[in-house]
């Protein structure tokens, strides 16, 4: 019997959860067309607020009526979390099996037993900033996709790099020692795959760095900070 009420009760608290979520969708839909499209709604932990999840990872909150709409950052005060940014962190991770490695150069340091991947422009002052950093960095295989999305100079540069005999050394000389890559043909569909992979993505800045867990960094971050995600949950 305990069992059958706990069905019950399990079921009574489903269709609750499923008539509180129509009421959200239909109500926003009604009031703003542009919410017309929600992606998912889920309960946060603050009682009575809801995540709206759009467009795949724009977030907003509403009350369990859709009467209220808010955007911005959600703060856990008792344990001194950023919800917001922790959903964020998760919605924009990417599953490393899923990058097409065959559309980037791949430098191996050391065992390379680490992983991490790195979109950036050739002609991004941060990206030479961390490419001259992150060479203190061993014992990690780094996998460099080539994203021209600065100037038509950034894709001159990306086409003769991506085409050079040592995509390495052409990538290093340039973003450690500014010596411009020499004059170089090849297939390059690679970059229009990496820049068609980026939109989809929402892979805006350059640099942007995976690591083996999926976790996203935008921005140039130190070598100290690569290490402990490397040798963290950045590198399963």
């Amino acid at each position: 019997m305990k069992s059958i009420a706990a069905l019950s009760l399990l079921a009574c608290s489903l269709s609750a959860a499923f008539a509180q979520e129509a009421t959200i969708r239909k109500n926003l839909a009604e009031r703003l067309p542009a919410l017309s499209k929600i992606d998912e709604v889920s309960k946060t932990p603050m009682n009575g607020l809801f995540e709206i999840r759009v467009n795949d990872n724009d977030i907003f909150y509403t009350d369990a009526e859709g009467n209220f709409l808010l955007q911005g950052q959600l703060i856990d005060t008792k344990a001194k979390r950023n919800l917001t940014e922790e959903r964020m962190e998760k919605l924009s991770a990417i599953d490393f099996s899923a990058l097409p490695l065959k559309d980037a150069f791949v430098e191996v340091r050391g065992n390379g037993k680490r992983k991490m991947a790195v979109f950036a422009d050739p002609n991004c002052g941060y990206c030479k900033r961390f490419e001259r950093d992150v060479l203190k960095v061993t014992d990690v295989t780094i996998h460099t996709f080539l994203i021209p999305i600065l100037s038509p100079d950034s894709t001159e540069k990306s086409k003769n790099i991506w085409c050079a005999k040592d995509k390495n050394k052409a990538w290093t000389d340039w973003m450690v020692r500014d010596q411009t890559p020499a004059k170089a043909s090849c297939d390059t569909a690679a970059l229009e795959r990496n820049l068609a992979f980026s939109r989809k993505y929402k892979i805006t800045g350059t640099p942007t760095i995976f690591f083996a867990d999926g976790s996203r960094v935008p921005g140039a971050i130190s070598s100290q900070q690569v290490e402990k995600l490397l040798s963290s949950g950045g590198a399963q």
